[in-house]
């Protein structure tokens, strides 16, 4: 395999994707060498073929505000890959939601569901609609009307939606009630239901409790704890939110979080009437952190700024793609950090991942760290299934294990001559290796 002449064709055949021309690069580089020590993975086209979606699906969202107006929006699927089991991914509502962002976040999705030894394969989707502003009823009909396009190609065992920024709880019970009246079923076919009609305890809070997990092992190799760590956190969604319950639990003081309109820093660290305002501003749909600095003393709004300047032990980027650039990271650096933990979907960008390697930070990308939502989806999926229920504990102590399996995992394929860990390497070769097994096992197809 070689790395650039692969990027040069994927460029020519994709001009303009920048996001997922950026993904893929960095999974082919960390598996370049595996990869060439397995010739029948070149024979097999391996890599063309993980690179190429299954199939997309591109389709209008016509849909009628409240005034009466008929407004038009693109909606995707794109299913990357489904040699471990059926196509498991997020489905994102926002402005920005491209080709390449959908994209881009598949490819991730395929190792990430990899590294979780459950069987998912790699899917993401969405629209370029905004929820924001928009009243409960407006929202109901975008996604119905979305759903009349998705319900053809999706289901319990061919493949299985969740939700991704701007799409919560209230969206994923719309999407399942249409749904539910075109299949005519109730099966498990989108997870981050509704804890009445087959929802998982923990499913919420879940990716910020596996990024600190997993932020947990990491610490544990150099001999350390959170207790007493200042930790800053980007966002203020579901990531955010259960990555500083997770993090205050294990005595850290999470003294950062943050909008589109810039950060808050909390000198004396969040609790748990912070924590319940920060939910209530996420559940207005303003996207906006500055209200926090009035409500509460001490605490100070910096706008349009990212809160990596703060000085702190741990970093937890839980924001959205390239939140953390060189800059960042060498503030970070100098401020003392020795450990950078993604809870989003690649928050880094490469130069960011460069300068911490360089000076041997803790790092470990999103699909890894980020790993937890999409498991405990999966752990919803068994549930559905079985018919059953599990308790918090249950979940919650599920959840932790592959978490901690997933580090092993990174730490078996990702550790250097010296020592040093490579998490990136290692959540690449760990995640890619499985799945191209499976699709060597299962032939050309």
């Amino acid at each position: 395999m070689n790395v650039d002449m692969l990027m040069n064709d994927l460029i020519k055949k994709t001009q303009g994707e920048a996001e997922f021309h950026q993904a893929v690069r960095e999974v082919l580089e960390s598996i370049e060498k595996i990869y060439n020590e397995n010739p029948q993975f070149e024979s097999a086209k391996i890599i063309e073929r993980l690179i190429e979606p299954d199939r997309t699906l591109m389709f209008k969202v016509p849909w009628e505000d409240d005034e009466g107006i008929i407004h038009v929006n693109r909606g995707y699927r794109i299913q990357f890959n489904n040699s471990i089991g059926p196509y498991k991914g997020g489905l994102r509502f926002h402005p920005s939601v491209n080709l390449s962002i959908l994209k881009f976040l598949g490819f991730e999705q395929i190792f990430k569901n990899s590294l979780t030894s459950l069987p998912m394969g790699g899917a993401k989707g969405g629209s370029d609609f905004d929820p924001k502003g928009k009243s409960n009823r407006e929202i109901m009909r975008f996604c119905q009307s979305f759903m009349l396009e998705l319900w053809r190609i999706i289901g319990p065992d061919t493949d299985v939606p969740a939700g991704d920024i701007g799409v919560g709880g209230r969206e994923i019970g719309y999407l399942y009630g249409m749904y539910r009246k075109l299949a005519r079923e109730n099966t498990g076919v989108l997870t981050g239901k509704g804890l009445n009609w087959g929802g998982s305890l923990v499913r919420p809070e879940a990716t910020g409790f596996g990024v600190v997990y997993f932020a947990k092992e990491m610490l544990a190799t150099k001999g350390l704890t959170f207790e007493g760590k200042k930790v800053a956190i980007s966002g203020f969604g579901n990531v955010a939110w259960g990555a500083a319950i997770k993090a205050t639990e294990l005595g850290a003081k999470v003294v950062t979080l943050s909008g589109p309109d810039g950060y808050v820093h909390i000198p004396d660290g969040l609790d748990a009437e912070k924590i319940s305002y920060m939910l209530e501003l996420r559940a207005t749909n303003e996207d906006i952190i500055k209200p926090m600095a009035s409500e509460f003393k001490g605490i100070t709004f910096v706008p349009g700024k990212h809160p990596w300047e703060v000085a702190v032990d741990i970093a937890l980027p839980c924001a959205t793609q390239n939140e953390l650039n060189k800059e960042d990271a060498l503030n970070l650096i100098k401020n003392g950090c020795i450990c950078v933990t993604e809870g989003a979907n690649m928050p880094s960008t490469p130069e960011a991942i460069e300068a911490l390697h360089a000076k041997k930070i803790l790092f470990s990308p999103g699909k890894a760290s980020n790993a937890g939502g999409v498991a405990t989806s999966g752990l919803e999926m068994a549930q559905n299934s079985m018919k059953i229920n599990w308790s918090r504990s249950e979940v919650d102590d599920r959840l932790h294990h592959i978490m901690t399996n997933i580090h092993e995992s990174c730490v078996k394929y990702g550790t250097r001559p010296d020592g040093y860990v490579d998490y990136v390497k290692g959540a690449n070769i760990a995640g890619f290796l499985k799945v191209a097994h499976s699709m060597m096992d299962q032939g050309m197809y």
